[in-house]
């Protein structure tokens, strides 16, 4: 039997929901653009965004035994943490034949990565407080560790970007805007 209760059901949908979506909720407050400007620290494999500062392996192995061997261990090879992971090692295991360790120097395509990572992430309990020349002094002693820059090689906003990873070309590009 026919009953007009679906009907006047529709009606009233049809009537109240235009009203409902008028209303726009009243979330939050306008940010500023200082109070963004401390999270917009990416940094782009091409060093856009890198902040003026400097660091080398020499200066980066007494801010690593402070602020990051409790985790990732002595030299990054073994670390006490599950999660932390290795820093160091893994060279020529990315064949198809082994199984792969994915560290700093074996997998990582951009030095910029590991300065960007280390400066936004770490230490783990303490994150965003290393300083840059901090940051540059651990990226530049993790990538000697792992036989890609020397100790005395200066690591700075010009000289990262232009490291050579071993895998840099481990990775097929994936276009952002395919035709």
């Amino acid at each position: 039997m026919f009953t007009l209760k679906p009907i006047a059901v529709c009606a009233s949908m049809l009537t109240v929901a235009p009203a409902a979506l008028a209303q726009v909720p009243q979330f939050g407050q306008p940010i500023a653009p200082a109070d963004i400007a401390s999270w917009d620290i990416s940094i782009g494999p091409d060093g856009a965004g890198l902040p003026p500062g400097r660091g080398t392996a020499i200066e980066g192995e007494a801010i690593y035994v402070a602020k990051c061997q409790a985790c990732h261990g002595e030299k990054g090879i073994k670390p006490s943490v599950a999660l932390a992971g290795a820093l160091v090692g893994g060279m020529g295991t990315l064949a198809p034949d082994k199984t792969p360790i994915k560290t700093v120097g074996s997998y990582w395509p951009y030095a910029t990565t590991l300065f960007d990572y280390t400066r936004r992430a770490m230490p783990f309990q303490e994150s965003k407080s290393l300083t840059a020349d901090e940051a540059y002094a651990v990226s530049a002693y993790i990538l000697n560790l792992n036989g890609i820059v020397g100790s005395n090689d200066v690591i700075d906003a010009q000289s990262l970007p232009k490291v050579r990873m071993p895998n840099q070309d481990g990775f097929i590009p994936f276009p952002r805007n395919p035709k």
